[in-house]
């Protein structure tokens, strides 16, 4: 903890750097030039991707041994920011309202703290500075390019940490195997015969077909999915018409599925799909369903989310130790490396001390604001996670 807690100045001035300047998606010029610079000068195999705007960095121990993995994302979100800090967004419409400019810098600090402590690393360290984790599947395409084999062997073990401002600063969480959610988006078109609204009867209408979808999918969660299999749909957007005196010929739906297992995820697929076809064509209409299947399940290695636990609870002290009691119905793209490695997601209280944390605005919000002392304790456990790994 003293070795973080010495770099927290530095720690503090990349993570303000980033927050003004922050980037959405793949391209982060900027943030890849800020990570760069922060890694100069240390032993480090620096590498930059391709298809996104990464930074690969590996540090090699003093002695042969296993390869850990430690992965902070750095995208931000389009939101404009309304928080008054004095390092506020200077992008209008961009702001980094999910703390990753917390994990850029976070993880820097590790790689920095970890050089200093090569001596004592039997393996390698590669460090995965990772772009568009807000939908643009970052990781998948950085897995693409090697990033798991960066070192010359496949990592053996991976780590992500995740600021959370709805939970007690400095306090780091996680739980065995589902930590969170697949996501996917379903989009329902639903197609009628337009008409004159004062004839409903010449025409079939396509907007309470689209209405009693909605409640139609919430009777599937609760009828059709099981009780023990925890399941969201969320119509999130409805549109149709165009003029109050005119019967549209169609209707939109947009929404989002949450699943916990790859089964599930599987099968409300099958079952939206059948009611909302079934629901239309009850009211004499056609709906055609598209569903992007995004981010898989994320499922931590057991293993390794009791040893994050035990690590943090010896490191930083019980109270800062809290095992997970339900998973997050979130979805992370870090799930596409625990399906080849395993690790685990771990979760890191970063709500600001004058607030509870059941008031604090949450991840996504644009008042959402972070408790930079916790990042002390985020970059002692990225250190940590690999010194325990390579003794």
């Amino acid at each position: 903890m003293e070795a973080a807690r010495a770099l927290q100045p530095r720690t503090v001035a990349l993570r303000r750097q980033v927050h003004k300047h922050p980037e959405l998606g793949l391209r982060l010029p900027a943030t890849q030039a800020a990570v760069r610079h922060a890694l100069e000068g240390l032993p480090l195999e620096i590498h930059t991707g391709e298809s996104c705007d990464s930074v690969v960095a590996v540090l090699r121990g003093a002695r042969t041994g296993p390869t850990v993995l430690l992965r902070g994302d750095m995208d931000a979100l389009p939101l404009t920011e309304q928080t008054n800090c004095a390092f506020a967004s200077q992008v209008q419409g961009s702001m980094h309202a999910c703390g990753h400019d917390t994990h850029v810098a976070m993880l820097a600090s590790a790689a920095r703290l970890l050089c200093s402590r090569r001596e004592a690393l039997a393996g390698q360290v590669v460090f995965m500075f990772q772009p568009g984790e807000e939908g643009f599947h970052g990781a998948k395409l950085m897995i693409e390019e090697g990033v798991l084999d960066a070192a010359g062997t496949r990592a053996t073990s991976a780590f992500a940490l995740h600021v959370t401002s709805t939970l007690k600063s400095g306090v780091i969480t996680t739980r065995r195997g589902a930590v969170m959610a697949a996501s996917d988006v379903f989009r329902v078109a639903v197609t009628g015969r337009g008409g004159h609204a004062s004839r409903p009867h010449d025409a079939l209408d396509p907007v309470p077909a689209a209405a009693a979808m909605v409640g139609a999918l919430q009777t599937m969660v609760t009828r059709r999915t099981p009780v023990f299999e925890p399941t969201v749909v969320t119509v999130a957007r409805i549109a149709a018409g165009t003029a109050s005196n005119i019967i549209p010929e169609t209707a939109e739906l947009e929404g989002t599925i949450r699943t916990l297992s790859e089964s599930a995820r599987t099968r409300v697929h099958a079952e939206l799909e059948r009611v909302c076809e079934h629901t239309a064509a009850s009211y004499g209409c056609a709906a055609t369903v598209e569903i992007d299947s995004g981010y898989s399940v994320t499922v931590n290695d057991d293993a390794a989310a009791d040893g994050v636990l035990a690590l943090s609870a010896a490191l930083l002290g019980e109270r800062c130790s809290e095992r997970m009691d339900e998973p997050m119905m979130g979805s992370e793209d870090f799930s596409y490396v625990l399906r080849q490695v395993p690790g685990a997601m771990v979760f890191i209280g970063a709500c600001p001390p004058t607030t509870e944390p059941d008031r604090a605005a949450p991840n996504h919000s644009n008042r959402v604001v972070f408790d930079e002392s916790a990042m002390e304790h985020g970059v002692a456990m990225y250190a940590a996670f690999a010194l325990d790994a390579l003794r």
